[in-house]
């Protein structure tokens, strides 16, 4: 494969980036990952700050590959991967991501309002005292 000059949009954001096309599959380069959609390449799989993607070793050959010493990452097999919608014109050598579903916020927050409840001794606790830590809540209703 030879490298074609190519353009990604992602994020509502346009870079321009050396890449790989055959298929309509897009690989670029693991070091231009950040650049391009704020990924970064870990042990633990394909991360965007805490949130990471864990790479099934059955489609290792899809998602990487090495290629004349230089690492490439398959954007394209990734966005499958995680349900994020994809659109490629060729023409142009541009593909344009859309918005994955870590990034879809169905909720107006994602922070949980602050109450306050009483334990089964009476003692009263409230949410806000255990920020910074995980909390499990288990909720039961008989209607």
């Amino acid at each position: 494969m030879r490298d074609i000059p190519a353009t990604v949009i992602n994020d509502d954001v346009a870079v321009n980036v050396s890449a790989q096309s055959d298929t309509g599959e897009l690989w670029i380069s693991t070091g231009d990952l950040a650049r391009v959609a704020e990924l970064e390449l870990k042990p633990q799989g394909v991360c965007r700050g805490e949130i990471c993607y864990p790479l099934p070793p059955s489609r290792q050959s899809e998602l990487l590959r090495v290629e004349t010493g230089k690492s490439w990452f398959n954007l394209t097999a990734f966005a499958r991967l995680t349900s994020q919608a994809v659109a490629h014109d060729r023409s142009r050598s541009t593909w344009y991501f859309g918005v994955r579903p870590d990034q879809r916020q169905q909720l107006s927050s994602l922070e949980a309002p602050d109450f306050t409840l009483p334990d089964i001794d009476g003692r009263l606790h409230s949410l806000s005292d255990f920020r910074g830590k995980k909390v499990f809540l288990v909720t039961w209703a008989s209607w």
